[in-house]
């Protein structure tokens, strides 16, 4: 059978399109650009977040802002005409006696209960690490503090520290220990409050340390044994160096948390005796709610330092994570 004249000239030129097509250095196709429709579509779909973090962290943090450089009173407040008073308040916070207090108190009741809360969570992790029976039961009493709503765990604290009908006094006194005024010593009350947020932050160190555990691979535990490394060993070698990124944002956010940490002491000591147990937070709470004169701009200064604190330890965070990315 013959072909036509035609058909052997389309057949030639389809060839000749593929020999140049295959002939033609082959590179990175130029970006699709995006139409319109795409763009609005990408827009409804950032805008929500967009207006979640304008009305609920845009907007406060700069009237918490606004608030500490201008002279608010009752009056000013809901004529809406408070005097502009620039670095005023700040000043006045800086030269507070109860300020180098807060800030010593702060740093003691933000490190300790890191630092335990940490430890506690790390070794139950490691512990609930191995199945057994009853693991998922056990596991779940623990997250029974940080299930409770604070106002609960606070109260049942104080109760707990009562210095006369206590339970812990009360068990203290069959040893032969006398009474300890837990709430209202100033010895006691700073390390009285620490204890309770220690109790109230482990479950939450317990289920991320948990969860990183999970993701170490059995294979290296395994291997370890048969070159004959003890559990110890098998810790430090493994599980710490691999669980590092996750003990870093682990502890971040339990900082940026236990800064803030307002209502456990304010419900256990109101900050007192005194000044013995107010932190930053409870220092600005106490100064806009907590008498019946709100000072609402020496409260806002005290939050902005707060703030402040908070971002120098995310910014730290940050950059060491980004030098281990590096390394």
């Amino acid at each position: 059978m013959t072909s036509s004249p035609a058909a052997v000239g389309t057949a030639s030129s389809a060839a000749g399109v593929a020999a140049r097509r295959s002939a033609a250095p082959a590179g990175p196709r130029p970006p699709r650009r995006s139409t319109p429709s795409t763009q609005w579509a990408a827009v409804a779909f950032a805008a929500p977040l967009i207006v979640y973090l304008v009305v609920f962290y845009a907007y406060p943090l700069f009237r918490n802002i606004e608030l500490s450089v201008h002279d608010y009173t009752i009056r000013a407040f809901v004529q809406g005409d408070a005097e502009f008073i620039g670095f005023e308040k700040y000043a006045d916070v800086f030269a507070s006696s109860a300020f180098p207090t807060a800030l010593v108190n702060t740093a003691l009741f933000t490190f300790v209960s890191i630092a335990f809360q940490y430890t506690i969570g790390l070794a139950l992790a490691v512990f609930f690490q191995k199945s057994f029976r009853l693991s998922g039961v056990l596991r779940g009493m623990f997250l029974v503090p940080w299930l409770l709503p604070l106002i609960v765990s606070a109260s049942t604290w104080s109760w707990m520290l009562n210095s006369d009908s206590g339970i812990i006094n009360s068990v203290l006194q069959s040893f032969g220990i006398g009474q300890i005024n837990w709430l209202t010593s100033p010895d006691f009350a700073l390390t009285s409050v620490i204890i309770a947020n220690i109790w109230l932050g482990i479950p939450f160190n317990l289920v991320i340390l948990y969860s990183g555990l999970q993701n170490i691979p059995g294979e290296l535990y395994e291997a370890a044994s048969l070159d004959g490394a003890t559990g110890w060993q098998q810790f430090w070698r493994i599980t710490f160096p691999l669980l590092r990124p996750v003990s870093a944002i682990t502890i971040l956010l339990g900082l940026i948390y236990t800064l803030k940490v307002v209502d456990v002491i304010w419900i256990m000591t109101t900050g007192g005796p005194g000044n013995v147990s107010t932190t930053l937070a409870v220092w600005s709470y106490r100064e806009a709610f907590g008498t019946g004169q709100p000072a609402f701009s020496p409260a806002a200064a005290v939050g902005n330092l707060l703030i402040l604190i908070a971002l120098v330890f995310g910014f730290v965070y940050l950059y060491l994570q980004r030098r281990q990315e590096e390394s």
